[in-house]
């Protein structure tokens, strides 16, 4: 009899684990208590600026190879585009000065090397005084690691980490820093080319998912809220939905919850998850980006930290953002709008926009948070966990949501292993 898979929550990291079993050759139910798959990372669309558009902006890497895997794995590793080397373009608003760093194609960071490639005004050492994040432990803070000062860290280290962290860098981990510096700056060109989801995260890292598992004759339920759960002999044995919608577990069937924290501790009680988040701040803006716009270029010195150029629109994110989630949305439409005409070379009046502003986007990536993270592991060996709030070894991104995904699922096939 084929054992099935029971995964709770259809964003990236319950879909990550249901794609690696079936692979495997598991039965896979994925329950999804909202009426839509995708989480965290998604698109809809909006009626005010009349296009689709994400919930967040989410940046992907070459190196990022888990996330990468599995859009290879659903079929829509083409809808990830970007430049064919690792550039990237900044302008500070306040001085007008424009700049690019070229990180090159190569596996080896020789890009320090090239003056004409890293930032302008640094030298070599400035880049040696970052070495030490390369080994901090987690349980140390950025600001203790490395100087949170001079050139170097405000035109390239304070935008990459706080953008990775979600916390004002000298607060974050240095640890999950480190694992971030480890897996771009310091892996060369080749893993740091830009990979965005032109048509929309969800045309490319979720409906294909949602259409690779029915194709195979899986079920995706949406609406489906698991309620609670039964247990005997230290495993889960029924899953309640509420009412008469109970399911019974067989003796080889197996649960990955992949819920954000909140849910998940009130799912298992005693769950020990993080307490703490940080808001993200995404607005949109309904414009034809000037031509040869840079798909991402990182802005220095005004709110507005990335601007991502679509074919039909701008995009902004803005981490750390609990200092926004109450400003009026015209007046922070404005703003951010004043700042994309200085850095994106475009002029008018306000166009057609949407601010989306993510209260509780992701935990606050600080020591006393990240140790709080739970692993993959529970107390009922049928149940797994995943989602980018475990403990993944790196911040919450989509790498390590799909990370989180693949470990839970790689757990489930080693207990069935004899």
């Amino acid at each position: 009899m084929q054992n099935t898979a029971h995964i709770i929550g259809a964003g990236i990291s319950g879909l990550s684990a249901a794609v690696r079993l079936v692979n495997a050759g598991f039965k896979v139910a994925v329950h999804e208590a909202t009426q839509q798959a995708g989480g965290r990372c998604r698109s809809y669309f909006d009626g005010a600026t009349n296009l689709t558009i994400d919930n967040g902006n989410h940046l992907l890497l070459s190196g990022n190879s888990h996330a990468r895997a599995y859009a290879r794995a659903i079929g829509a590793e083409a809808g990830l585009v970007g430049p064919e080397s690792a550039q990237f373009p900044f302008v500070d608003i306040k001085t007008g000065q424009r700049w690019q760093i070229d990180l090159g194609t190569g596996r080896l960071p020789t890009w320090v090397l090239d003056e004409s490639r890293r930032v302008p005004d640094t030298g070599l050492t400035d880049y040696l005084k970052l070495a030490p994040l390369i080994w901090a432990s987690e349980e140390t803070l950025v600001g203790k690691s490395i100087p949170c000062e001079g050139v170097l860290y405000q035109r390239l280290v304070q935008p990459l980490l706080l953008a990775a962290l979600n916390v004002d860098p000298p607060e974050g981990s240095a640890g999950l820093a480190g694992a971030i510096v480890r897996e771009t700056l310091l892996a060369g060109g080749q893993a740091c080319r830009p990979l965005i989801a032109r048509d929309g995260l969800s045309a490319v890292l979720i409906e294909p998912a949602v259409k690779f598992l029915a194709d195979r004759g899986h079920t995706v339920q949406l609406g489906h809220e698991l309620r609670s759960f039964a247990t005997s002999d230290g495993k889960a044995s029924a899953l309640n939905f509420g009412g008469e919608d109970v399911i019974q577990l067989s003796e080889g069937d197996v649960v990955v919850m992949a819920v954000p924290p909140r849910a998940a501790a009130g799912l298992l009680p005693g769950l020990k998850t993080p307490t703490e988040f940080r808001a993200i701040v995404n607005a949109h803006f309904r414009i034809t980006p000037p031509p040869g716009s840079a798909p991402i270029l990182g802005v220095i010195g005004g709110v507005v930290e990335w601007l991502f150029a679509f074919p039909n629109r701008l995009s902004v994110t803005i981490s750390n953002g609990d200092r926004l989630v109450d400003m009026p949305r015209e007046e922070l439409a404005q703003t951010i709008w004043n700042d994309i005409c200085k850095a994106g070379g475009v002029s008018g009046e306000l166009p057609p926009w949407q601010i989306v502003r993510e209260r509780r986007a992701t935990f606050a990536a600080t020591p006393a948070q990240n140790a709080l993270r739970p692993g993959p592991v529970t107390a009922l060996k049928n149940l797994f966990l995943a989602g980018d709030w475990t403990a993944t070894g790196l911040p919450a991104t989509i790498e390590g949501s799909v990370r989180s995904g693949d470990r839970a699922a790689d757990l489930v096939l080693a207990a069935k292993r004899p």
